[in-house]
């Protein structure tokens, strides 16, 4: 591929470590306060999209209303900011590959299904925002990934054609979601392995995290 112009970064899981403190807090709520029977395996696999998505996947449209979905979703992040927040580092080798990425003058963004809540909580957290010339965020799309309006609104932000940028991803659906914006994707094994990314001839490298030396040919 081109050098890229610009890439275009996942939050959880692929900036920071930290679905595993996604999954422990709904599957918490699910479990002791909705009475949902189900493990932790499953509620993983439902880890994608906005809180109100994964609530209808797992309990269904009309289970319930808007205003109990917004609660659950407050208390989930909540749950999942307390868990996290003694361990909330940047993954390893990102530090370098930011400053290096800035002196390239390849430009960033930030392309989450995360709510502004928890962008602010990692990027003001790791002192990190001034890295990142655009963030789109949950509230700012209407559909979420899969879908590749996250990914395209964060290229026409930064100014930049989708084939020119470079996504960073942890999972399926946002490598995905790359796919259907034209763009390629570098996945980041913190999530999810090598096998359930078979479908997605868009992938150009797996990571383990950013010391990787794949990334020092995209300067």
């Amino acid at each position: 591929m081109q050098k890229p112009k610009a890439f275009l970064f996942d939050l959880n899981g692929t900036i920071i470590d930290d679905m595993h403190y996604h999954t422990q807090a709904w599957h918490a709520i699910m479990k002791d306060e909705l009475a949902a029977n189900l493990p932790y395996e499953a509620v993983k696999k439902e880890m994608y999209g906005k809180n109100h998505e994964v609530l209808e996947r797992v309990f269904g449209k009309d289970k319930f209303s808007l205003s109990e979905m917004e609660r659950l979703s407050i208390d989930k992040e909540k749950r999942y900011q307390d868990g996290f927040r003694p361990h909330l580092a940047l993954l390893p080798g990102l530090s370098d590959f930011l400053i290096q990425a800035k002196k390239a003058d390849v430009l960033m963004a930030i392309g989450s299904a995360a709510i502004p809540f928890n962008i602010d909580f990692v990027l003001d957290g790791l002192n990190i925002r001034d890295y990142f010339s655009a963030i789109v965020s949950a509230d700012d799309v209407k559909t979420s990934k899969p879908d590749p309006e996250t990914f395209l609104q964060a290229a026409q932000l930064l100014g930049i054609a989708p084939e020119d940028c470079l996504v960073f991803e942890d999972a399926p659906k946002g490598v995905e979601a790359a796919q259907n914006a034209g763009m390629n994707c570098v996945v980041v094994l913190t999530t999810h392995s090598k096998a359930e990314f078979d479908d997605y001839p868009n992938i150009i490298s797996f990571i383990a995290d950013y010391n990787d030396a794949f990334l020092k040919t995209p300067f």
